[in-house]
């Protein structure tokens, strides 16, 4: 194996083929990222979500996909322009990968792809010594799956950050305040097949545990590309943050959204508490970021 797979791999004690899979696709999210990295892919786009939360914040539940979204509007750019240097990233490791492009719809402003390798083949590769790995079906992918949003809104603040494995590289991702806006607007607007994502309370909470601000202007203009929430001559306001998500939270089902976090977390006593009065309680600590300007 690869020594700085070893190296990554370190981190991790995998239990089972489930707990193996996750250290695979995290590993391979964060070569994936630096492979992004190295082809130019930040000069353009930005980082967020749960799995940015994970790198650089810390959090620690399992995230699936990556991703992002375009600093400018740009019809022109294509996701595709940069699976070769995906591809070299992982050749570089001795990872055999594929990437795909989803068929587009017209009508969302959204690019997606998928990575995919054997989940045998790379079962062997990361765990060589495992007996269990061996019994994987050979015909298993593994996915990961990129998103990337191309009619991003303005006023969401950018910073770099650093990684240093798999090697050295940087990523321009959303700050703080502006990934929580992001978050509330997820709470608010996403319609997941008419469940609740569970995903999103479990981050919100952690925003809430790290007292992160809220970059209200941010959260204003993806609420007005939203449609239906706030008008679009309306300036947002912390109180009108708070309104809408405490009713978010008192017509929330709590156990369906426990049902879809309890995959992604090890610790699931953390979600025992959760009802309705738990979500209420944090609006009192909600704040806002102090920034007014109009920049990526």
């Amino acid at each position: 194996m690869n020594r700085v797979i070893e190296t990554m791999l370190d981190r991790y004690k995998p239990q089972n083929n489930e707990e193996r899979e996750n250290a695979i696709k995290e590993i391979m999210q964060e070569i994936a990222l630096a492979g992004l990295s190295r082809g130019g892919f930040f000069d353009k786009a930005a980082f967020y979500g749960g799995t940015c939360l994970r790198i650089f914040h810390g959090l620690n539940r399992f995230s699936e996909d990556l991703d992002f979204a375009l600093l400018e509007k740009d019809p022109s750019f294509q996701l595709e322009a940069y699976f070769p240097a995906l591809e070299k990233e992982f050749q570089s490791y001795g990872i055999d990968i594929s990437i795909e492009s989803k068929n587009k719809d017209e009508n969302k402003a959204v690019q997606s792809a998928f990575l995919k390798g054997n989940t045998l083949m790379l079962m062997m590769s990361f765990f060589p010594k495992s007996e269990d790995a061996r019994r994987i079906v050979s015909n298993q992918k593994i996915k990961i799956k990129f998103e990337l949003d191309t009619d991003n809104p303005r006023d969401g603040i950018t910073e770099f950050r650093y990684q240093m494995l798999p090697a050295p590289y940087e990523v321009l991702i959303f700050d703080e305040a502006t990934l929580f806006a992001g978050k509330i607007h997820a709470i608010l607007c996403r319609n997941y097949k008419n469940h609740v994502k569970g995903r999103d309370y479990y981050d919100y909470l952690f925003y809430i545990g790290k007292r992160s601000e809220i970059n209200l202007r941010y959260l204003e203009n993806k609420l007005k590309n939203t449609g239906g929430i706030i008008d679009d001559d309306e300036i947002l306001t912390l109180d009108k943050v708070k309104e809408l998500l405490k009713a978010k939270f008192e017509s929330v089902d709590y156990e369906e959204a426990k049902t879809d976090v309890s995959n992604f977390i090890s610790n699931k006593e953390s979600l025992i508490f959760w009802k309705k009065e738990l979500f209420v309680s944090t609006l009192s600590e909600l704040s806002a970021s102090e920034f007014n300007g109009y920049h990526h």
